[in-house]
């Protein structure tokens, strides 16, 4: 264990004897704790009202608590009140919302006709804007919600008198661009549009709500509007570039924070390596980050901390909640009724009261999954527990943000699961504290997507050659070209018009790729459970597969590829599943490369992936294997971008300085391991999960004529993880390489080079032949130059 011990003196010791409590018990040799940091207490900065804020406006905001606001606060409010776009990027519980409030409000104050729109991720955070809007009780600002909870009933009421209008994305794409002429009289006034935790905003998802964002704002500017953009965000790198990307219009980005925040303890937890019990092809298996947190969360309890513990998913956040209860029952039975768990799919009225309960201390924790990530009232607790690395560093922070109260020392400890990059960043906390957050990753120029809302752009307004320029220019009219090739447009002396009476809205998918969702219907009832993206059907509902929703667990008996529904039985079977798949890769174009004097080749460009699922695994919750069963599903294509290298076959077998040394028979599985790895590191330079890309590597690429290691994007078109494993290569395989050396294993495992993932059973795979593979790679990065 080490520690800096940064700013110690700054409110640490709560967080400290928290520490001492969950550790209590264990010898200091079987220690799971790799690094603790303290955090520095910061205290608050406070501004001034600004005179052009009404009278009765800032007397609401007093009454509610809010003497004076932060300096980030008024510095955010200032810009936009102003006319210039603004992003603004804080901490949790920094108080984001009143740097929007504060001029929105305002201008429905001074402008009786002036409106305002509200988008947000989640219905449940517009919902607790909403709240906060209408508690002030301002006569002038009739807030109200449209969407797909409002009844048809207030939907009217909502087109012609509401001044403020909370939606989300979907919403907005379905229910309100579509009949825009509906809303003439809301977007003739629209002064404001408020897009709140865009840093949710990445990727696939990212990339659609940047298009739709441009059609807003083109239907806005169709009834006179010009509206100010204002944009809040978690902390994250390039927060102006991002605003800009997802808005089309420069913003000004707003980031030192001059809210309070209490001193924190933080602490890198490894869980144990699991004595007598071993996974797939023998490998170590460490206890579970879920089992460990629970483990935590009832120690914590005892201690009567309030604290939260972010689980990656639904069913992991109810297990841990039901393992802490199991633990209490067994020590100390009157709390256990004091944990709970907390997720998406629970009605509104059951989340106000478990909220409720935690502010009172009724509740002394809740696991959740990261539906409290955003935005939700709820900081300044004891502690926060993080199982699993959540995907960005942006996300990690926000959620230990609700841990600390000023004055107050806290606890975090982030567990890490059986995961290479959770290893890698328990062993390196320098990746944690002294790493700058992620620049959020999106590709609005992505064909695969831009095609579909420029039909969406036309169904709505005619396009013309404006709309092109502000959709992309020369990509956006090669799409237009095809659109009216395929009979979709017709070309008219003034524009392009959609040709069809019904519009093209229903087919995009906001939340994936595009193409064909796969029903999931539960069999005796009939009942819709949810939708599968077309990527991910063929793995997640293949026959036999084990089906997760909502806590509940379910097999699947049937897939009908051609009608796209998933027919499922519930049953929870003692094991889990996961598929096998082969695939193929082949290079289509090369964008851009870089090359060593030894035979190194980097490489950037797009390729087309094959892949088959050919039969999939049954595991227990251990990692033990029972058996492998065939399956028989189609090949699938995947056209997408990918970062690749390839090398001389020499500096593979060669034992002269500079070469790896390795049998030529240990190529393959070296190659493979390094691969894995790879995939599992790559999310702490982008931000993306390991599930959003996929990998191949061979001895021979017929493409290449060499050994070489693909890192693809798992959508079409690619979504900008590639390009961005690309432009940071070399520092992203130094990460890989001390991920794999810093784990415990003698040949691999989970942490490292296991995937749970791999199409191939994890074989064949050679740990140390990675490192060797990595080395080579590394001690060329100084000769590589462009091609």
């Amino acid at each position: 264990m080490s520690s800096t011990g940064r700013d110690r003196a700054y409110g640490a010791d709560g967080g400290n004897r928290l520490l001492d409590r969950v550790l209590a018990g264990t010898p200091p040799e079987r220690s799971p704790v790799r690094h603790v940091e303290h955090l520095a207490e910061r205290p608050a900065r406070h501004g001034e009202w600004p005179d052009w804020a009404p009278d009765r406006l800032v007397a609401a905001l007093r009454a509610r608590g809010t003497e004076r606001p932060w300096l980030h606060q008024l510095r955010a409010a200032e810009l936009a009140h102003g006319g210039e776009n603004v992003v603004v990027a804080t901490g949790t519980a920094s108080g984001k919302s009143l740097a929007y409030q504060l001029p929105v409000l305002t201008r429905l104050e001074l402008d009786s006709r002036a409106t305002a729109l509200y988008i947000s991720p989640t219905k449940a955070l517009g919902t607790d804007q909403l709240r906060s809007v209408a508690g002030l009780d301002l006569p002038g600002g009739r807030p109200a919600t449209y969407d797909g909870d409002t009844p048809n009933t207030e939907r009217d009421w909502v087109r012609a008198h509401a001044r403020w209008v909370f939606t989300n994305p979907d919403m907005l794409h379905h229910g309100i661009l579509p009949r825009h002429s509906r809303w003439s009289r809301f977007f003739r006034n629209l002064s404001y549009i408020v897009v709140d935790e865009c840093h949710t905003y990445r990727g696939v998802f990212g990339s659609h709500i940047a298009l739709l964002l441009r059609r807003l704002r083109r239907v806005a500017e169709h009834y006179g509007a010009a509206p100010v953009f204002v944009l809040a965000s978690a902390t994250v790198a390039e927060p102006a570039e991002l605003g800009g990307t997802l808005t089309g219009r420069t913003c000004h980005a707003v980031t030192e924070d001059g809210s309070p925040r209490g001193g924190r303890t933080v602490v890198l937890w490894e869980p144990p390596l699991l004595e007598e019990v071993t996974g797939e092809n023998g490998a170590p298996v460490r206890r579970s980050a879920g089992a460990e947190t629970a483990r935590i969360m009832s120690d914590l309890v005892i201690e009567s901390a309030r604290c939260l513990a972010f689980v990656r998913s639904r069913a992991g956040a109810e297990l841990a909640a039901l393992g802490a209860r199991r633990s209490l029952r067994e020590v100390a039975p009157e709390l256990a009724s004091r944990v709970a768990a907390y997720r998406g799919g629970y009605l509104p009225e059951q989340r106000r009261e478990l909220e409720h309960e935690l502010h009172s201390g009724e509740l002394r924790a809740l696991a959740t999954t990261n539906a409290l990530e955003l935005g939700v009232d709820i900081s300044g607790l004891d502690a926060v527990v993080i199982a699993g690395y959540p995907g960005t560093l942006a996300s990690l922070w926000q959620q230990a943000g609700r841990a600390g109260r000023e004055g107050d020392g806290a606890l975090v400890v982030f567990v890490a699961r059986d995961d290479p990059l959770d290893t890698y960043l328990a062993h390196n906390p320098e990746a944690v504290f002294d790493r700058p957050v992620e620049a959020t990753v999106l590709d609005p120029g992505n064909p695969h997507l831009l095609r579909p809302h420029l039909a969406c752009a036309a169904a709505e307004l005619p396009l013309d050659e404006r709309a092109l320029e502000e959709f992309g220019g020369e990509t956006a009219r090669e799409n237009v070209t095809r659109l009216t090739e395929a009979g979709e447009l017709r070309a008219r002396r003034n524009g392009w018009y959609w040709t069809a009476r019904q519009p093209p809205h229903h087919s995009v998918e906001l939340r994936g790729s595009g193409g064909q969702q796969t029903a999931v219907v539960e069999s005796d009832s009939g009942r819709l459970l949810g939708t599968v993206d077309p990527e991910s059907t063929h793995g997640l509902v293949h026959p036999g597969a084990v089906y997760l929703h909502q806590g509940e667990s379910f097999v699947v008996d049937e897939l009908d590829l051609d009608e796209g529904i998933a027919l499922v039985h519930a049953e929870d079977p003692e094991w889990n599943t996961s598929p096998r798949e082969e695939t193929d890769i082949a290079v289509l174009r090369t964008l851009r490369q870089l090359r060593t004097s030894n035979g190194l080749s980097i490489n950037l460009g797009e390729v087309e992936v094959t892949s088959r699922v050919t039969g999939y695994l049954r595991r227990l919750p251990s990692g033990e294997v029972l058996d492998q069963l065939p399956l028989d599903l189609p090949e699938r294509t995947l056209a997408t971008r990918a970062v690749w290298y390839s090398l001389d076959e020499e500096l593979l077998v060669g034992s002269a300085p500079g070469g790896a040394g390795l049998d030529p028979a240990r190529i393959p599985g070296a190659l493979h391991a390094a691969e894995h790895a790879a995939i599992g590191l790559l999310p702490l330079f982008a931000t993306c999960d390991r599930w959003d890309i996929g990998g191949v590597s061979t001895a021979l690429h017929p493409n290449t004529g060499e050994p070489t290691v693909f890192v693809h994007d798992g959508h079409p078109g690619g979504a900008g993880f590639a390009d961005r494993g690309f432009a940071a290569l070399f520092p992203w395989l130094a990460a890989t390489r001390e991920a794999i050396v810093a784990c415990d294993c003698s040949a691999g495992c989970p942490s490292c080079v296991q995937s749970p993932k791999c199409g191939n059973g994890n074989e064949p795979l050679d740990k140390a032949g990675a490192v060797a593979v990595l080395d080579v790679l590394l001690a060329e990065r100084t000769d590589a130059a462009p091609a």
